[in-house]
């Protein structure tokens, strides 16, 4: 990592510690109430808890006074764009601290982080509005030399901020992709090795983008040009999905999603195109029996009950009992009457359902996530994100503990929201290792002509975020013989 010259001006003495139940007592405060001091207090609420983003926000919002749709798009701004450049701003903060990084107490590099992400990548945020909420947060915690520090500090990079050093990516490009597009270095070198260094560097930067918000129209109500209409006078933009037939991409929303109109209708659920097909992949018919068996907050299993007109049986497993219960109000809101909710967790054994065999069953796996973080940019940062073995094989568990429940001639469906190999055609090679009754399933005719080019040779559905401009997706079809 390039030194230049440090030019902060602050006297070199240790960050630590500040005043832990003032920065505790900090979400009381005026500045808690302001995007830019409520950014800084969920990224500590993540660092403390170690919650991941949605979480740390949902549960800010819980507790907060109501904001204005200006204040909200404010704060998720800054929450995500630190996130999703927090490689970055650390080698600028390094560059112009006296202090080493390691020495810097997470609370105050937090501030840090938020200013200079103002300075660098907002444009419509003055400068001395950035560097002065930052001091005036840090001084609701730390002592008044720490505010000093941050002052000087945000205030040389105001100044630098043209003729900051990067490293080169062309001479080192594991460090240079790292620090420039701002992910952890294990993965960089995974994707070179893959890919070489241009086609990453286009992954980085496809993740680094803020996803759109992508509609699939709920077809038992309505279809996708009534669900266009529904949403005209609400949304600024409603455009067609290239690959998929229900899916609607919006943009310029006059309100949260829940407040739609066509939300309490019942018109659409919040999904992203490659996880739209994934359940056209499985293709499940009116009238079977039908089961997905990680069902979350049940965006596939709305899906699938729409593809299957409503009729058969589908069974929602999913281990968590509040996802369940928020998986029924969907399903209530959707005008779906065919689910029936099992609480079970599947890395235990084979769920006991109220009925089967079954003629198609979908897993949706835990996973590593590492296709979807450009949803949930935090996701990079984890340790726990390096062990794809150990995904891997609880993926082949749940595909073992399932695969008793496929009625002969039926299919099973796996998919991940990641692109890395062990948890891909790793997973399958194992499966159909240990499962000779088994073999991938090739034709798919409820999948759109359109959506049949992500087909590989291979039989694999597979999406990438820098070549089809949506999550990236692995997905499979075990057909069981007879």
């Amino acid at each position: 990592m390039p030194h230049g010259p440090k030019s902060t001006g602050v006297k070199k003495r240790p960050v630590l510690p500040v005043n832990r139940k003032k920065r505790a007592a900090h979400k009381n405060t005026p500045l808690a109430n302001h995007p830019r001091g409520a950014a800084w207090s969920i990224l500590e609420r993540m660092g403390e808890g170690d919650q991941p983003l949605d979480t740390a926000l949902e549960r800010f919002f819980e507790t907060s006074p109501s904001w204005e749709r200006r204040d909200i798009n404010l704060l998720h701004a800054l929450v995500f764009g630190v996130q999703r450049r927090r490689a970055t701003l650390d080698h600028v903060i390094h560059h112009l601290s006296n202090i080493p990084l390691p020495k810097i107490d997470p609370a105050v590099l937090n501030v840090l982080r938020v200013g200079i992400f103002q300075i660098l990548y907002m444009d419509r945020i003055p400068d001395s509005a950035a560097v002065n909420t930052a001091v005036d947060i840090t001084k609701t915690f730390a002592p008044r030399w720490t505010a000093g520090f941050v002052n000087g500090l945000l205030r040389a990079a105001v100044r630098s901020r043209d003729r900051l050093p990067f490293p080169d990516i062309r001479t080192d490009p594991v460090h240079g992709l790292a620090v420039v597009k701002s992910f952890p270095e294990w993965l960089i070198r995974r994707w070179l090795d893959r890919w070489g260094a241009e086609e990453a560097a286009r992954l980085c930067d496809a993740l680094n983008r803020t996803p759109p918000i992508t509609l699939r129209t709920n077809t038992l109500r309505t279809d996708r040009d009534g669900l266009a209409a529904a949403l005209d006078k609400e949304v600024d933009l409603a455009v067609p999905t290239h690959h998929s037939p229900d899916g609607v991409i919006v943009s310029g929303i006059s309100a949260s999603i829940r407040d739609l109109s066509a939300f309490h209708e019942g018109l659409f659920q919040v999904q992203d195109e490659a996880a739209q097909l994934v359940s056209r992949f499985l293709g499940p018919l009116p009238g079977e029996t039908v089961m997905d068996a990680c069902a979350g907050l049940g965006g596939k299993t709305g899906h699938l009950a729409a593809l299957m007109e409503n009729r058969g049986r589908l069974a929602a497993v999913e281990v968590y009992s509040r996802k369940l219960s928020i998986l029924e109000g969907e399903t209530r809101r959707l005008g779906i009457s065919i689910v029936t909710p099992v609480c079970h967790d599947l890395d235990q054994g084979t769920p006991p359902c109220p009925y089967g065999p079954f003629d198609r069953i979908l897993l949706d796996a835990p996973c590593s996530g590492l296709g979807v973080l450009a949803r949930n940019p935090d996701a990079k940062w984890s340790p726990a994100k390096k062990d794809l073995a150990g995904y891997r094989n609880r993926q082949i568990r749940f595909l073992t503990h399932l695969a008793p429940l496929v009625k002969p001639s039926g299919l099973l469906a796996y998919a991940v929201c990641s692109m890395e190999p062990e948890e891909a055609e790793d997973v399958v090679s194992a499966f159909l290792e240990k499962h000779p009754n088994f073999s991938v399933h090739r034709d798919f005719p409820r999948l759109p002509p359109k959506a049949r080019a992500l087909i590989t040779p291979e039989g694999y559905l597979r999406t990438f975020p820098h070549r089809d401009d949506m999550d990236g997706f692995f997905s499979v079809c075990f057909a069981r013989k007879m």
